[in-house]
């Protein structure tokens, strides 16, 4: 059986690593350190979950997720937001399913996506 798809969303790589390595056991991972690239890749496939850092070049964290919420294709699509940025959190909470204040444990990361993987 395949494993659903997570993109991880996220400028710093060094958060990036941690976040796909933290899922890579339960699921395909993609990553992207840009909001452009992320959403033309969102053109294409349809992944089961998203984590979304809010602060990214070319495309800001909260433009991805308004291209996610707007789309009926990703109504099973379940969006992590990974910040730093307590306001900007609040702000976006509705949108997304988690916020996650940095710094994350890779360990709670990944017990969050296992539960939202069903």
């Amino acid at each position: 059986m395949s494993k659903p798809l997570a993109l991880v969303i996220e400028d710093d790589p060094l958060q990036n690593q941690i976040f796909a390595l933290a899922l890579t056991n339960s699921f395909e991972i993609e990553t992207f350190a840009d909001g452009l690239q992320a959403i033309a890749r969102l053109a294409e496939v349809t992944p089961k979950l998203v984590i979304l850092d809010i602060n990214l070049p070319g495309a800001s964290g909260a433009q991805v997720l308004d291209v996610i919420r707007k789309d009926n294709r990703f109504n099973s699509t379940r969006v992590i937001l990974a910040t730093a940025n307590s306001q900007e959190a609040e702000i976006l909470r509705e949108k997304s399913d988690i916020v996650l204040l940095k710094p994350i444990s890779p360990i709670q990361l990944r017990e969050l996506a296992e539960r939202m993987k069903v």
